[in-house]
């Protein structure tokens, strides 16, 4: 189960995250006479000292807003929202005056890093902007359905948060009550498309004060590569794995077909999305029990294990905790227990979408998620903890490299370590008894393509759509429209409601809403399957690679924790090449992870077809 997340970074989000009244500090006058190389290492040391102060106050203001969910806590994030864009702009112009000069690499690429951002010179433009991601970032959060009496999915209450209406994606099998669920939902972002709209106008005026023809462009240009060159890179990588996913959707077809009838499931062309157990359609891991094999009989469920033991939420996190540890990796600080948000308050509205954050850069690292003893919380645990290792161990780092080599690395981590729950993992921590006998490992591996398969096309065209959008080429009248032609065009999926009058779908989804950049997801996508192949020769194994768990084994922690600690120190092919041998990113370690199953997908396919031909 993949279930995308957020990371909190302390330096470079860019530089977004910093904190209070940094701008007034920055505003110096300008050297006289011509930069030298010594000036730039005395205004890189002031600039990462001033960032590592304030960036305390920025990121707790931030934890705050999350946390306790008020127009009080939402007007202080967008107040420091405000201090934090000044800040990094700040530092970014000031950081213009050493370009060109011949420097050694570590400045030369902190001078780099700092000028991967966004600068809005007006105040007033300044507060709006801060103001609105704040807003936007809390409708979000806010955000209810209320289906009108009597509806078959209220079951008693008047409104449903996105929570509850996932549950009825995820559990009901009847198509009525998950369109309602789907469309109840996506009605809700069209109240914030005007702000979201302004933002976007906002934050291009920011990106091209820096240089760059838009805010798409900026964040192309945090891959250590041209902008044209990243998104080419993003199309070569989606070719190389969209045969499987081919096979995968075709053979979802048939069995949803099979079970809403040919009225619901169309033979040919995109599939409705509400019908994939999953509100946006990006994991299909729900539905398993629509697509198992014939035959598939044995179910172990770790949701109703977990549920059974009545497993709490200290405990999943121990459980993950326990798995890093087991690489030699140091146990949490005392800190994150005390001040993590591990369950849903009962007295409050919360984000409860989860994420990792560093508060002060060193051992203050916290978790905020409303754990549930399920499979797939067991997961993103495992993810999360990812975030927070990866914290921990570039932490030594200056403030400028205390980030992942590249966004994909950060989710890329955890997903590494989730890859790793495998039969065997569960037996060794005494969650399962028995394993399966590994030649019938098709279910396994159709449920964990169910997500990490799945995604690709979705990871990829949420980025696509932004891009778009920030270049000027999809304008707000057709936000849903281009939405729809990318979700049909790489997803295969389709708007199972007729389009609403001022869309906004894709505001439904966190990551727009809150400005998170998307193409992290793909590319961690490939990444994990890289970093599990590369630490499991480390380790030794030599048999399949979706049966190998590197639980336990500290020569293959020792190799992950050299890489960690590196932050974002070298460019990212470096830091690739370190861990895994290779510069460039590749699918083929997810191809060869899946290979048998993409055997057996294209011969159930074949099968298929010929029985409804007949």
């Amino acid at each position: 189960m993949q279930t995308t997340t957020s990371y909190r970074p302390l330096a470079l989000a860019v530089l977004l995250a910093l904190g209070a009244n940094v701008a007034q500090a920055q505003v110096t006058a300008k050297p006289a006479g011509k930069p030298t190389a010594a000036e730039a290492k005395r205004f890189l040391a002031q600039t990462e000292s001033k960032l590592e102060k304030l960036g305390i106050d920025g990121a707790r203001a931030e934890w705050v807003a999350s946390n306790f969910i008020t127009d009080d806590t939402e007007a202080i994030a967008a107040y420091f929202g405000e201090l934090q864009l000044d800040a990094g702009g700040q530092a970014a112009l000031a950081a213009r005056r050493y370009k060109g000069l011949k420097l050694p690499d570590d400045d030369a690429r902190k001078l780099k890093l700092l000028q991967l951002t966004l600068m809005l010179s007006d105040p007033k433009e300044r507060a709006e902007y801060a103001g609105a991601r704040a807003a936007l970032n809390g409708a979000y959060g806010k955000a209810k359905y209320c289906p009108p009496q009597g509806s078959p999915i209220a079951d008693g209450k008047d409104c449903l948060a996105l929570g509850e209406l996932e549950k009825i994606l995820a559990n009901s099998r009847e198509p009525a009550k998950l369109q309602q669920a789907w469309a109840g939902w996506h009605s809700q972002a069209p109240s914030y498309k005007d702000r979201y709209a302004d933002f976007v106008k906002l934050s291009n005026k920011g990106a091209r004060e820096m240089g760059f023809a838009d805010t798409g462009a900026l964040w192309r240009s945090q891959y250590d590569m041209a902008p044209d060159a990243f998104a080419a890179e993003m199309e070569r990588l989606w070719q190389q794995v969209k045969p499987l996913y081919d096979s995968l959707h075709t053979y979802t077809r048939y069995k949803l077909r099979a079970a809403y009838g040919p009225e619901v499931v169309p033979a040919t062309g995109p599939i409705p999305a509400h019908l994939f157990g999953n509100m946006w359609s990006q994991t299909w891991d729900n539905i398993y029990p629509l697509l198992k094999p014939a035959g598939d009989t044995a179910g172990f469920d770790l949701t109703k294990v977990l549920e059974e033991r009545k497993t709490s939420a200290r405990e999943m996190t121990e459980y993950a905790e326990r798995f890093y540890t087991s690489l030699g990796m140091q146990k949490l600080p005392a800190s994150f227990w005390e001040r993590s948000l591990l369950t849903k308050p009962r007295d409050r509205e919360v984000v409860c979408h989860a994420s990792a954050w560093p508060i002060d850069g060193k051992d203050d690292v916290r978790i905020k998620m409303c754990i549930t003893p399920t499979a797939e919380d067991f997961t993103v645990i495992h993810h999360e903890l990812g975030h927070i290792y990866y914290f921990l161990e570039y932490q030594k780092q200056p403030v400028l490299f205390r980030q992942g080599a590249n966004d994909g690395f950060h989710e890329a981590i955890g997903d590494t370590v989730a890859l790793s729950i495998t039969p065997g993992y569960l037996k060794q921590v005494g969650l399962m008894k028995e394993e399966p006998d590994p030649k019938g490992d098709i279910p396994e591996l159709l449920k964990r393509a169910l997500s990490k398969v799945a995604i690709l096309p979705f990871a990829y065209s949420v980025d696509r759509w932004r891009w778009d959008v920030y270049a000027g080429k999809t304008q707000p009248a057709d936000y849903d429209k281009t939405w729809w032609q990318l979700r049909e065009q790489y997803m295969g999926v389709s708007r199972p409601a007729p389009a609403l009058q001022n869309g906004f779908d894709a505001g439904a989804k966190y990551h727009v809403a809150a400005d998170v950049p998307y193409a992290r997801y793909f590319l961690a996508d490939l990444l994990q399957f890289q970093f599990h192949r590369s630490l499991c020769r480390e380790a030794g194994y030599t048999g399949p690679l979706h049966q190998c768990s590197i639980y336990g084994n500290q020569k293959a922690g020792k190799k992950l924790q050299a890489m960690l600690q590196m932050g974002t120190s070298k460019p990212w092919p470096e830091e690739l090449k370190a861990i895994s041998g290779e510069e460039r990113i590749d699918g083929n370690a997810l191809l060869e992870y899946f290979a048998p199953l993409k055997t057996w997908l294209d011969e159930q396919n074949r099968q298929l077809a010929a029985q409804q031909k007949g």
